[in-house]
């Protein structure tokens, strides 16, 4: 018999067996899993609140959501640079302020010429935020006690903030947390914004 010589073509009939599905069944179940963890965690440790007012734009604005972290200054304090979340003068039947802290408890706070002096320094960000033009409380030297924070808007002209009477420093047992996400809203989808 003669061999023939050439391409031979071998059609393999392939069969799809249950351990091809493994790998996918366990990404799967990982993934519906941190999906829930991250879901719970948020439900127990989070809350959602409406920006409300445009003191905090450009980085909040008017009717956008933020998320809350309430576990957040259990074991810490709130530190210079961070936006939290407060009841003004602890009035629980008032919407949440959200509001960046300027200066913590000790710190000496005073507001001249425009600009936002801590501890007898221009504050480090300044040139970031427009000139202020009322100066409030704070147009005479105000020392925070040990639990007080001094926060202003990034909005500064267009901001109700420490600087007015009826909010002031914010006390530790006011805040409610820290704000973690901010969402835009965008053609109906939400999207998480750092």
């Amino acid at each position: 018999m003669k061999k023939r010589q050439g391409l031979t073509f071998v059609k393999k009939e392939k069969k799809i067996k249950p351990h091809h599905f493994t790998g996918l069944f366990v990404l799967l179940f990982w993934m519906a899993a941190v999906s829930f963890i991250a879901f719970v965690l948020v439900l127990v440790f989070g809350s959602k609140t409406a920006v409300i007012g445009d003191g905090m734009n450009p980085v909040l604005y008017n009717t956008g959501e933020v998320l809350i972290n309430k576990s957040s200054y259990v074991l810490f304090k709130p530190r210079v640079g961070q936006i939290i979340a407060f009841y003004p003068n602890g009035n629980k039947n008032s919407y949440l302020y959200l509001k960046r802290v300027v200066a913590v408890g000790g710190d000496e706070v005073l507001i001249e010429n425009g600009h936002l002096y801590i501890n007898g320094e221009i504050f480090e960000d300044e040139n970031l935020y427009e000139k202020m033009e009322y100066a409030g409380l704070a147009e005479n030297p105000i020392v925070l006690a040990k639990d007080e924070y001094f926060v202003l808007g990034d909005n500064r002209n267009d901001s109700e903030d420490s600087r007015y009477g009826n909010i002031g420093p914010v006390q530790r047992d006011d805040i409610v947390g820290r704000v973690w996400f901010r969402f835009k809203i965008d053609d109906k989808k939400a999207k998480i914004i750092f």
